[in-house]
C-alpha cells in the first residue's frame, strides 16, 4: 500500500509539459502610430515596411498594428517603427498596449489558475531619437487569493516600478493618471516594458500603456 504522498509523486515516465510560448500566454502589443505631416501614409509605411517582422505574428488593420511574440522581438519591433518614423522629422505619437497573460481573447484563453510566466529583461539600443511620454501600469489582479485574504495590492508594485525610472534617468513627474517619461526612445521603451515584465513574474495578467510624443513642436522644459 502506498502513502497518499507516493502515490502523488510524478512519474518519471511521463515527461513534464512543454512550457507555454509568449503566443499561448498572449504575449504582444497594439500600437498606433500617427503622424501630424502630409505625408503621413509613406512615412507610417515606410516604418511599417522596414522594421524586422521575424519571429512574430503582425496584424495592421485601419486602426491599429498587433504584434505578439517574445517580449524582446515585440518590443524591439514596436521601437524600430516608431524610430523609423521619427527620422522622418515631422511630429507624431504613439499610443502603445502590452499586454502578456491576458485570460481571454482571439488567440489566448488561459484556463483559471494559470501561473505568472517570467520573461527575461528587454534590452534596447539607443536610438538617438527623443521621447517625451505618458506612462500608465496595471496590475490586473483586483481579487483576493483566497475567501480568508484581503485583496491584492496592485498600488504597491506600480509605485516600486515608479522609483525604478526615477533611477534609470527616465522619470520626469507626474501627470493626472500617468507618470511623465521623458529620454531617449529606446530607454522609455526599455523602462516601461520591463516594469511591465517584472510586475508579470507575480501577477498574471499585466497590462501597460504608452502615449509617446516625438518631434512636437511645443517647447520642452528640461
Amino acid at each position: 500500500m502506498t502513502t497518499p504522498n507516493e502515490a502523488a509523486a510524478p512519474d518519471p515516465a511521463v515527461p513534464d509539459p512543454a512550457p507555454m510560448t509568449p503566443q499561448q500566454y498572449g504575449v504582444g502589443a497594439r500600437f498606433t502610430l500617427s503622424v501630424y505631416d502630409s505625408d503621413y501614409v509613406a512615412i507610417i509605411l515606410g516604418a511599417l515596411a522596414a522594421a524586422d517582422p521575424s519571429g512574430l505574428t503582425l496584424e495592421t488593420n485601419d486602426i491599429s498594428t498587433f504584434v505578439a511574440g517574445a517580449e524582446q522581438r515585440v518590443v524591439a519591433y514596436v521601437l524600430d517603427v516608431v524610430a523609423g518614423a521619427a527620422r522622418s522629422g515631422a511630429h507624431l505619437s504613439a499610443s502603445i498596449l502590452l499586454s502578456r497573460g491576458c485570460p481571454g481573447e482571439l488567440q489566448c484563453a488561459l484556463p483559471p489558475g494559470t501561473a505568472a510566466l517570467a520573461a527575461d529583461p528587454v534590452s534596447l539600443e539607443a536610438t538617438g531619437v527623443r521621447a517625451r511620454a505618458h506612462w500608465s501600469l496595471y496590475p490586473l489582479l483586483d481579487a483576493a487569493a483566497s475567501p480568508d485574504s484581503a485583496p491584492a495590492d496592485h498600488m504597491a508594485p506600480i509605485y516600486a516600478a515608479i522609483e525604478r525610472a526615477k533611477a534609470e534617468g527616465v522619470y520626469s513627474g507626474s501627470d493626472h493618471y500617468a507618470t511623465r517619461l521623458d529620454g531617449d526612445l529606446a530607454a522609455v521603451l526599455q523602462t516601461a516594458a520591463n516594469a511591465w515584465i517584472g510586475v508579470g513574474r507575480r501577477v498574471q495578467h499585466v497590462v501597460t500603456h504608452l502615449t509617446v510624443s516625438v518631434n512636437s513642436p511645443s517647447p520642452i522644459r528640461d
